[in-house]
């Protein structure tokens, strides 16, 4: 198990809100995506992830200080020209 990866996407997942977005929406295809993207996570990783207890990742951002985080998602419509 590479724990600094598994730490990388953990943290990604609690402080990028559009990658929380998908992956609480679709969390094996987000990881999975990940995976293709280079980040070297193994099956057994992948499981582990999706199986930890959903309230970390829909309270777990709000714990971290908001300097920390990145807030991409914009209301639809907001922005466009």
């Amino acid at each position: 198990m590479a724990q600094k990866v598994v730490q990388f996407v953990i943290g990604q997942i609690l402080t990028d809100e559009e990658l929380r977005a998908n992956f609480l929406d679709r969390p094996v295809e987000t990881l999975i995506r990940l995976r293709e993207k280079g980040l070297d996570l193994t099956e057994g990783e992948v499981d582990a992830i999706t199986q930890t207890d959903r309230r970390l990742w829909l309270k777990g951002a709000n714990w971290v200080d908001p300097r920390l985080r990145r807030s991409e998602l914009r209301p639809r419509g907001e922005g466009e020209s």
